[in-house]
């Protein structure tokens, strides 16, 4: 009989991912990621952030190197990814603790800001998670991958296999966010740069490298990014491999029926 997804699959998955994951390849990733946290939330001041399943602590690296908050605090559901956090000997990070992955375990209002990067789309139970962010902070950050194209449906071994669950466009996230009371302020695309694809390509893949496929992997970059000028926000949603939003928590949720 195949092994259906369940908690303690997801919670061993990660466990297990964390203690043999690739150092640079996540340090790369999270750099761009970090880099658009601190982008939508450009004008703000934060001094008590907390990033909800915070992995390994790579984004905490960079938000801790650039300043972003005076108190940082992390919460990850495996064991593994907690003690690599705790190994970083961050200055700004407080605390950092287990969580079952849905219950955060503060108070309310907690926090200036919620960080939920890369996280939203391996949650079985999204609305159940969003909700607790709501109730300990006052603004939020969510990044998501963004999967979904025409025929994701045969794909389903691919995204599994990256523990996404979910899959979104930009319009579906706005939506699921706007559906639970949350005000979108400020949003970003973005797309992969290419240091971060000549790595996955040349190293993690061990691709042949050359001119040309250097070239090749910098003229499509910059292409898309002359057409995102030229076509506005439906073409920067189109070609966009993420997508960053900050959010306010408000005490309205639209009502249904």
């Amino acid at each position: 009989m195949p092994e259906t997804i369940s908690r303690g699959n997801i919670i061993t998955a990660y466990d297990n991912f964390y203690q043999n994951h690739d150092e640079a390849w996540r340090m790369l990733g999270a750099k761009y990621k970090a880099q658009n946290i601190v982008d939508v939330c450009k004008g703000r001041q934060f001094l008590k952030v907390l990033e909800v399943g915070a992995g390994d602590g790579s984004i905490l690296y960079y938000l801790d190197q650039w300043n972003f908050a005076p108190e940082l605090h992390a919460i990850e559901i495996s064991e593994s990814g907690v003690e690599h956090i705790k190994s970083r000997n961050l200055k700004s990070v407080k605390s950092v603790q287990v969580f079952d992955g849905y219950h955060i375990p503060f108070e309310d209002q907690t926090f200036d800001l919620v960080i939920l990067a890369h996280v939203l789309e391996h949650v079985e139970f999204e609305r159940m998670l969003l909700r607790e962010l709501k109730r300990v902070s006052k603004f939020q950050v969510i990044e998501v991958p963004r999967d979904y194209r025409f025929g994701v449906d045969k794909r389903i071994k691919h995204f599994l296999a990256y523990g996404h669950l979910n899959v979104y466009t930009p319009s579906s996230l706005r939506y699921l966010l706007r559906s639970e009371g949350f005000e979108v302020l400020a949003d970003k695309t973005s797309m992969i740069a290419p240091e971060v694809t000549r790595f996955n390509n040349f190293t993690n893949q061990k691709k042949h490298q050359s001119f040309f496929a250097n070239f090749k992997i910098t003229a499509e970059y910059q292409l898309k990014q002359v057409l995102n000028r030229l076509m506005g926000k439906k073409a920067q949603e189109k070609f966009a491999n993420a997508y960053t939003v900050l959010c306010s928590a408000t005490d309205k949720t639209p009502k249904i029926f």
